[in-house]
């Protein structure tokens, strides 16, 4: 099976450690590290099957469709594929104002 390398970069890497402290200091440290785990998780196994996500019905409409995402409710995972790297840019909150959010991350 073909492998890739997912490459997390720091925007996401910022993204989830917001995600773990809000959720941290709303809910629990134990549920943040649970929501954490499985989002790292959600991420690396993107290695074995980087197709396997949609394009962001917010970028297709306008025609972008370079990156996919995967969802671990309510998160939603935004990546792309370039040879044999994923690179995970973004890590968002899907009741957040997300076209915003992936204008100014990605169509910058």
């Amino acid at each position: 099976m073909k492998r890739y390398r997912v490459r997390i970069v720091e925007d996401a890497e910022r993204d989830l450690a917001d995600i773990y402290r809000y959720v941290a200091y709303y809910d629990s440290p134990e549920h943040a590290a649970q929501v954490l785990e499985q989002l790292e998780s959600l991420c690396l196994e993107l290695s074995a099957l980087p197709n396997r996500g949609h394009v962001p019905p917010e970028l297709d409409r306008i025609g972008v469709t370079d990156y996919q995402e995967v969802h671990f409710k309510p998160y939603r995972v935004i990546y792309q594929v370039i040879g044999q790297d994923v690179f995970v840019h973004c890590v968002l909150d899907g009741r957040r104002d997300v076209p915003s959010l992936l204008e100014r991350r990605l169509l910058r």
